[in-house]
């Protein structure tokens, strides 16, 4: 796995002069371990550059850390279960986890038996490398012998080399014998070495957070979670603050000046603003108003006037107060005659002089107004509200008049109203209804009135309305005055009350896709096709059913399930949490019985959860599941009886699918 990357690398530099953007082959590996270190899928990369090359190292490096991972998986259950029966399932997912574990199986079967760990058997060059790992349990893996400075020459050439007649790749240690380095192995033709995988050994002493990388002749240790923002990750893998100011990636302005700080960095004004100024957010500095900031800057009998970056105290001049000026002298106020020094003072009305100020002696129909010292119009609807006309008062400079609401009509006295039959117009654009001082306009069935006019009918788009969503459980589709339901194309037909849906059964009436080796299975919407084979060592009975053959006192035979049994369960999405979907148990139980049950594959998600009961065990719902989705689970009964284990497999498999169309309820069509 490792050589395929290096070999990508050691192309990049012939690669990179196709005119693609400038991008190191390292990055783009980086990027693609990463990707499969996150995601744990390699087929929607993101794009990171338009270079083919970056491309195909992309993919590679992604593929080369799933299946590092799926094989340590591998090792790991070879290593701790002994037997690979749990990866029965040999998907393109599982193929690498399950090569893996049996060759490691191989490995340890070997060593059991004393055997040489540097097979010949032509079982691949990966699988030579987990089962002779896993041969030596690991001892060789991890303790490899450096060459002896002693048995080196100053040209760095091994002094037993000439022994060996220059045939070692490596180093020769006598007896016509060669060996390789630390980090490396003898590969079966006796002379040359290939590089060792740590990685997939498990031969790593990376910690916890730290990604293992093969490299040649060693490993290292990578960080797996980022350093954060405002730091970068050092060829030590230790993180270092990034230096926003040296690299230019701050923000600060033209007036401020940047500063670096541990993970960000500080905007500092350039310019100090002097006394008497405020800096801005822009850097710029802007004046102080003194006399609106501070309480009191001058004395008693000062006035405060702002100056820029500061302020100034004057002395207040005398004033007089309203309808008096100053004397010629300038010592004393002296009364205004307003009557004959303002011409038209009080609007054509008469006027009188008063100390101090002036009265008008207003017509009829006007007030005067002590404030103001206007003649002000007397506002008779107001003064005799309800009084003076029947309907509406609208006053006038001096007097008043009347007048109508809409729908009726000034009567012939000037204050009284009468009706108007307004549909005598036609003003509707369908039915029209005459009312005391209007109208009322009104719709056939499936329209309404329009907002706008309150006179045009419009069509109802009952689809739309708040109870839309209920008329038709799947589509609804408006048309004049009415509307019409309508189902998916495929799994669905409309009810005979025209608004619901209802699913077809395709199993009954042969509607499927179904083969004769597959039997057809009816959910909500659509239809599954069926089928499953026995395991060796297993008869078919019945439907859904396989037993075990004898063993004839096989221990690896004895300890597979007894009965193989499979299970077709549908429900929709969003089923509460705790609900029991499956119950198993033995047909009858006797005092002493032990019995444990577990789901032993397909619930990665944790969507599905086991709890033991008295008499065997539930399945139920752990977590709301709220798309359509398929899982196929196998739940492991295990019963101890009279000292003996019976293992019992059920093979369940549940489609979850879209939540059937409730019947709709409008009050409008009742």
């Amino acid at each position: 796995m490792a050589l395929r990357v290096a070999l990508l690398f050691s192309l990049f530099g012939v690669l990179l002069g196709q005119g693609a953007e400038q991008i190191s082959m390292e990055d783009c590996c980086k990027n693609g371990q990463k990707h499969g270190t996150d995601h744990e899928d390699c087929a929607s990369l993101p794009l990171i550059s338009e270079s083919t090359t970056c491309r195909i190292v992309q993919e590679q490096c992604c593929v080369t850390v799933l299946e590092d991972k799926m094989c340590t998986n591998g090792i790991n259950i070879a290593k701790d279960q002994g037997a690979c029966d749990s990866l029965f399932t040999n998907t393109c997912d599982t193929k690498t986890t399950k090569m893996c574990c049996d060759c490691c199986t191989l490995g340890k079967t070997a060593h059991e038996l004393g055997l040489s760990c540097d097979h010949n058997l032509s079982v691949g060059h990966q699988c030579n490398l987990v089962s002779r790992a896993c041969c030596v349990e690991g001892a060789t893996a991890h303790q490899r012998e450096l060459p002896n400075k002693d048995e080196t020459t100053e040209n760095g050439d091994s002094a037993l080399n000439n022994q060996c007649n220059g045939k070692c790749a490596h180093r020769c240690v006598g007896n016509d014998t060669c060996a390789c380095f630390k980090g490396y192995k003898l590969k079966p033709d006796g002379k040359s070495c290939e590089d060792i995988n740590e990685c997939l050994v498990g031969a790593s002493n990376c910690r916890g957070g730290e990604r293992c990388i093969n490299t040649e002749g060693s490993f290292r240790c990578q960080r797996e979670v980022s350093c954060g923002t405002g730091y970068e990750l050092t060829d030590s893998n230790n993180c270092k603050d990034i230096d926003e100011c040296e690299t230019g990636i701050h923000n600060c302005g033209p007036q401020f000046q940047c500063q670096n700080t541990q993970g960000s960095f500080r905007c500092l004004p350039k310019v100090q603003c002097g006394s008497g100024f405020i800096q801005d957010a822009l850097g710029n500095c802007i004046d102080i108003n003194e006399c609106v900031s501070q309480t009191g800057p001058c004395n008693r009998g000062q006035i405060c006037v702002n100056t820029v970056g500061s302020y100034t105290c004057q002395r207040n001049s005398v004033n007089c107060g309203r309808g008096y000026h100053l004397n010629e002298e300038g010592t004393r106020c002296v009364d205004i005659d307003e009557c004959k020094t303002t011409e038209n003072v009080c609007g054509g009305h008469a006027c009188l002089n008063m100390l101090g100020s002036y009265r008008c002696e207003c017509e009829a129909g006007y007030m005067f107004n002590s404030i103001t010292r206007l003649c002000e119009d007397v506002n008779e609807c107001r003064h005799y509200p309800g009084r003076l006309c029947a309907h509406k008062c609208e006053n006038t400079l001096g007097s008043y008049k009347c007048s109508c609401t809409t729908g009726f009509a000034l009567a012939a006295d000037g204050r009284n109203c009468d009706d108007l039959n307004e549909c005598e117009s036609t003003p509707c654009s369908q039915e029209c209804a005459n009312v005391y001082g209007s109208y009322q306009c009104y719709c056939r069935r499936g329209y309404q009135l329009s907002d706008l006019d309150g006179t045009t009918c419009e069509d109802i788009d009952e689809c739309a309305l708040p109870t839309g969503g209920h008329i038709c459980s799947y589509r609804c589709h408006n048309t004049p005055g009415s509307f019409h339901c309508s189902c998916p194309v495929n799994g669905y037909t409309l009810a005979v009350n025209g608004r619901s849906c209802q699913d077809i059964d395709e199993c009954v009436t042969g509607s499927h896709t179904c083969t004769e080796n597959q039997s057809c299975f009816n959910v909500q919407g659509g239809f599954r096709c069926l089928s499953f084979e026995c395991p060796n060592n297993y008869r078919r009975v019945g439907e859904t059913r396989c037993e075990r053959l004898l063993c004839n006192e096989s221990v690896q035979c004895l300890t597979m399930p007894l009965r193989i049994t499979y299970y077709y369960l549908t429900f929709p999405t969003n089923i509460p949490i705790f609900t029991t979907i499956f119950r198993m148990g033995p047909s009858h139980t006797v005092p002493g019985d032990d019995i444990q049950i577990a789901i032993t594959a397909g619930n990665e998600g944790g969507f599905f959860r086991t709890e033991q009961m008295p008499a065997g065990g539930v399945m139920s719902v752990a977590k709301l599941i709220n798309k359509p989705e398929d899982f196929e689970l196998s739940l492991e009964l295990r019963l101890r009886r009279y000292g003996t284990i019976t293992t019992y497999l059920a093979k369940v498999l549940v489609f979850v699918t879209q939540e059937e169309p409730r019947v709709p309820y409008n009050p409008l069509l009742e």
